[in-house]
């Protein structure tokens, strides 16, 4: 991933925090010598390893998973984006622009085929996203539905790397063009510019 140094993140409990809040990302790799991409959730073992590791699991009818382990694969995490007008700045010499943040990461996977093993990143998965629920969905793993759904899904570890991470956030512009260009997001009122907005606000806080 292009990045200049002003919009690099480099703190890795910052890198984690942002896979966690937009875990849906797409891991890519060659497929009979094409790139292949895959949209799906992905889980982080913040421990394992200097980078930590992610966890998910395709349908085994997606031929992506056949050649995963034989090369590097890459995971696309992408949070919030937004349109930067140049009207904003209210200066001359200046050009639209997005502003958005990113994380790339680099590892080598696994396969996990083994019941088991494939049954927990199962229920690590649904435990996950259904526990911010009010009334949480529990899988029955008892009987012939998991019997019937493990054989159809393959389940992958990649242990990462490398890790990635870019904020583009006007940090290449004066405090002032910065300033106007958070009150113009905040004045937009959709989610994408908010978020945007507080992450300049924070870029500025501290002193990037």
């Amino acid at each position: 991933m292009y990045t200049p140094p002003y919009f690099a993140e480099t703190d890795r409990t910052a890198l984690h925090d942002l896979i966690e809040r937009h875990s849906f990302g797409v891991l890519v790799s060659l497929v009979d010598g094409v790139p292949f991409a895959t949209h799906l959730p992905f889980l982080l073992n913040r421990d394992a390893g200097p980078h930590g590791a992610l966890v998910g699991h395709v349908a085994r009818a997606n031929p992506h998973w056949r050649e995963l382990t034989a090369q590097p694969a890459l995971a696309v995490f992408s949070g919030p984006h937004a349109y930067i007008s140049p009207t904003w700045y209210e200066s001359t010499h200046v050009v639209p622009t997005w502003n958005y943040v990113a994380v790339h990461v680099t590892g080598r996977a696994t396969l996990v085929e083994e019941r088991d093993a494939l049954l927990d990143i199962v229920r690590r998965t649904v435990t996950y996203y259904e526990s911010a629920l009010s009334n949480p969905w529990v899988m029955d793993e008892s009987g012939t539905f998991v019997d019937r759904l493990l054989p159809q899904i393959v389940g992958f570890r990649i242990e990462i790397t490398k890790i990635e991470g870019k904020q583009k956030l006007n940090q290449n512009h004066p405090t002032e063009r910065r300033e106007k260009v958070i009150r113009a997001l905040q004045s937009r009122g959709d989610e994408n510019a908010t978020d945007i907005a507080s992450l300049m606000r924070a870029t500025l806080d501290t002193g990037k």
